[in-house]
């Protein structure tokens, strides 16, 4: 491809998929809010946009082939916070990908749009949307948005359901671990397969403890190869007993299920810091 979009590129994940994207085309355009980014690739530019910018978003699409959409306040928050970065920010990408002629959006949609249900219940694609957070009725938004305009308007969009792509620190992540590596294989895929119309798939590692189905995106070619039980031991002894009546220990969106609205919960998730 002559030009491939990111936003979020300042993030962990998008610091992650700079490099490997920077591979797949001519000239990988990164954006975020920061005044700039270190380490710029060779065919890598940056460009400062906000997401709840129309004008900048349309400018920073022109020309591409895809964007990898993964700019977004990263937690749960008030609602009027997650506003513009969320939600209008998900329509300016859609409408300026439309607009430009884009091929496809590829999007990191989150568990969080179905965390509310049981995890003793392994859902699947298809299941209804059941947000946990005003982040995770984003999410639902955003899938939304992209079913809409692949329907009534052809542009394409694979939405990633990304489960928890951080180093495991609790019990949760024994099953909704995503690898680094694998996080690069299913962007790839969400990219090179030819056609997919619009599609959802979940963003999970081969967890031997994974509590989804994701046997109807097997077209996309993604094959994980990372399993999280090698951390079990550990993980394990350290929990301690759940709480069967937690619902944040019974639910697939995990402390996003029991916090308040309006209430951060990255911090309950005890993510350990990396080297």
């Amino acid at each position: 491809m002559k030009k491939i979009v990111l936003t979020g590129a300042a993030g962990r994940l998008g610091t992650i998929l700079r490099g490997p994207l920077s591979q797949l085309c001519d000239t990988l355009v990164s954006s975020d809010i920061v005044e700039s980014l270190k380490d710029l690739r060779p065919n890598e530019t940056y460009i400062c946009a906000d997401l709840a910018d129309k004008a900048a978003i349309m400018a920073l699409l022109e020309g591409a082939d895809m964007v990898v959409h993964f700019g977004s306040i990263v937690d749960e928050a008030p609602f009027e916070e997650l506003l513009g970065p969320n939600f209008i920010g998900a329509y300016n990408i859609w409408e300026a990908a439309h607009q430009n002629g884009l091929k496809r959006v590829v999007y990191a949609s989150s568990i969080h749009a179905v965390g509310m249900y049981p995890k003793n219940e392994c859902i699947g694609l298809d299941a209804p949307h059941r947000p946990d957070t005003f982040y995770g009725l984003a999410k639902c938004f955003a899938e939304d948005l992209g079913r809409m305009y692949w329907e009534k308007r052809g542009l394409e969009a694979v939405c990633m359901r990304i489960l928890s792509c951080a180093p495991v620190g609790n019990a949760r992540a024994l099953g909704s671990w995503l690898s680094d590596g694998d996080l690069v294989h299913l962007v790839e895929r969400a990219i090179d397969t030819p056609v997919t119309g619009f599609s959802i798939i979940y963003g999970v590692s081969a967890n031997d403890r994974c509590p989804v189905d994701n046997s109807k995106a097997s077209f996309l070619g993604y094959r994980p190869k990372d399993n999280a039980e090698q951390f079990a031991d550990r993980i394990l002894a350290e929990a301690g007993p759940h709480d069967p009546q937690d619902v944040g220990q019974m639910c697939h969106g995990g402390p996003f299920a029991s916090i308040e609205l309006g209430q951060g919960a990255k911090a309950l998730l005890n993510i350990p810091e990396e080297d």
